[in-house]
């Protein structure tokens, strides 16, 4: 039998943006458990190379305006829908795309060069930096340093913590998932807000669980005299209650989702009865058109009769005709 395994926690006071980052599959999530990761600092040789290749980048997409066209050309080819590809890449940039060059040539065209210089600068610097700020760390990277300790992984949860975890994740999801939560029949808005601090409070309580076991299994106990063992013994009943406490509590979210699943039967139960009057009409309907087919069958069967009677006739009349033809030829 496997371990459970439980999906990352996350604390809802989390901002909104920061906690899709961090859901996403790519991000790489740290135990609270361990060290937070380090903020990454290139070494000499990339930063020599970013400071050859940046203003190259710049010069040719901030400056030059074939520069622009290929980079939204390049990055729209494998999009369905060019324009939508376009545009995925930022409004803003699309219309620097298309202004910048207009600017420059009607600067020049107006004697203007020192203006035309200088709106190129401002492209040159713009693309510079955000050059410059896309090279830096990644924003899921960054929300996995900055929250660090404000979400619990797997890592977080021994055994028996990772199985109570999971048991009222599972509750939850059941809720949230529900027929009866779809159709309103719920506090959907309460849900949404009271289960996600549920989790999270749950988690912590397991989390710190964790944490006390590992230390307790540490202490080597059976190492340990009596007399000490005794001093101990308050901590392992204060643990034991704590976890009680949490067990009830998932206990109860796992009630709330029984009571939900039978909501949702009673919800189905109720749409099967509020269909039942035009299902009836329906099968009268057929039955109505099942007598007329019988009917209709009879007539058929009776137009195929007489079909067969006059192919049999026109048959004989057939007959009778080369034979009448024979027989006027013997004459």
């Amino acid at each position: 039998m496997t371990s459970p395994r439980p999906r990352p926690v996350l604390d809802p006071d989390i901002p909104a943006a920061d906690r899709d980052l961090l859901r996403a599959p790519s991000t790489r999530l740290v135990a609270a458990a361990r060290p937070a990761p380090a903020r990454p600092r290139p070494g000499p040789a990339r930063l020599l190379a970013r400071a050859l290749w940046i203003p190259l980048l710049a010069l040719f997409y901030g400056v030059l305006p074939g520069g622009w066209i290929t980079l939204f050309l390049l990055a729209s080819l494998d999009e369905e829908d060019l324009l939508t590809g376009v545009f995925r890449w930022g409004r803003t940039a699309v219309l620097a795309m298309l202004v910048l060059p207009v600017v420059q040539v009607t600067l020049i065209l107006l004697g203007w060069e020192p203006a035309a210089v200088l709106v190129a600068a401002a492209g040159f610097t713009g693309w510079t930096v955000g050059i410059a700020r896309r090279l830096g760390e990644p924003p899921a990277a960054r929300a996995a340093r900055v929250h660090h300790g404000r979400y619990l992984t797997a890592g977080d949860f021994d055994r028996p913590a990772a199985g109570l975890l999971s048991r009222a994740q599972r509750a939850i999801d059941a809720v949230q998932g529900s027929r009866a939560q779809r159709a309103g029949l719920l506090d959907g808005v309460g849900n949404a807000v009271a289960l996600p601090y549920q989790e999270w409070e749950i988690a912590e309580a397991l989390a710190e669980h964790t944490r006390l076991r590992r230390e307790h299994e540490a202490q080597r106990p059976d190492r340990l005299s009596e007399p000490v063992r005794a001093l101990l013994e308050p901590q392992r009943r204060a643990l034991a209650l704590s976890v009680r406490s949490v067990t009830e509590r998932v206990e109860a979210l796992e009630d709330y989702a029984r009571r939900v699943r039978d909501l949702d039967g009673a919800y189905h139960e109720w749409q099967v009865l509020r269909r039942l009057p035009e299902q009836n009409a329906r099968h009268r309907d057929l039955l109505a058109r099942t007598v007329r087919d019988d009917l209709a069958r009879e007539e058929i069967d009776r137009l195929t009769g007489d079909a067969q009677r006059a192919e049999t006739a026109l048959h004989d009349s057939i007959t009778s005709a080369v034979q009448a033809a024979r027989a006027v030829g013997r004459l």
